[in-house]
């Protein structure tokens, strides 16, 4: 009994080790910066960048975060965030550029800043949403600088990782991430004949046609031998 006891004690004390260890792997260090958060990576595609500010300035609250577009980029359309006034700065394109509908634009968000209405406590965490299309360059890391200023002091969330430099050892990293290759149009073919093969042909390979013929057979099967019944009932 004493040496099934001191196995339950081992097995306590390991779990709760890992879990400690889970914690600290997990945990705020990994997400004390400003990052950004898109709803698709694919180079060409439209997508929803989420910014999330998770405190202040050491204890300062935040009163304003400014985010720098990347140069590739020409239209944003920023989320409202009731708590924030918003403003885009522009700048002038020279030579201008042609949209997806052939319009002529002439100007493109340099930054997008948010300024609060009521400083952000630095205890408590916000986020901010970013509209646009992405780059047609697979493979290419998209970076948006930020500044977060606070009513004592900022922090230029800036740095970028040189190359072969691990981007967890920068003290102040910009928000990143890398845009994806599109998918393979052949993969895609394949993936709808699956589809279709899928819904034409169930379990046994019998497809939908092959289905209603059965069952309409059984209809008439059924449907003689009553008037079979009926006509010897008759006799």
């Amino acid at each position: 009994m004493m040496v099934l006891r001191r196995r339950r004690v081992a097995q306590v004390g390991a779990l709760g080790l890992f879990t400690a260890a889970a914690v600290a792997l997990t945990g705020a260090p990994a997400a004390a910066h400003v990052t950004v958060s898109p709803s698709v990576t694919t180079a060409g595609s439209y997508t929803v960048l989420t910014f999330g500010v998770p405190h202040g300035c050491d204890t300062s609250a935040t009163t304003k975060v400014s985010i720098k577009i990347p140069e590739q980029i020409i239209s944003v359309t920023p989320t409202v965030n009731s708590n924030w006034t918003v403003q885009k700065v522009m700048a002038e394109l020279n030579p201008p550029v042609k949209d997806s509908h052939g319009n002529e634009i002439t100007q493109r968000v340099t930054e997008v800043v948010y300024t609060a209405k009521t400083p952000l406590p630095a205890d408590l965490r916000d986020t901010f949403e970013l509209s646009l299309k992405l780059p047609d360059a697979a493979g290419e890391t998209l970076a948006f600088p930020a500044v977060q200023t606070c009513e004592q002091g900022e922090t230029p969330w800036v740095e970028m990782a040189a190359a072969g430099q691990d981007p967890d050892e920068l003290e102040y990293p910009a928000p990143t991430f890398v845009l994806t290759a599109k998918a393979d149009a052949g993969v895609e073919e394949a993936a709808v004949q699956q589809v279709s093969q899928t819904t034409d042909e169930p379990a046994g390979g019998t497809g939908v046609v092959s289905w209603i013929a059965l069952v309409l057979g059984a209809l008439g099967l059924v449907a003689g031998g009553l008037a079979l019944l009926r006509t010897r009932k008759a006799a």
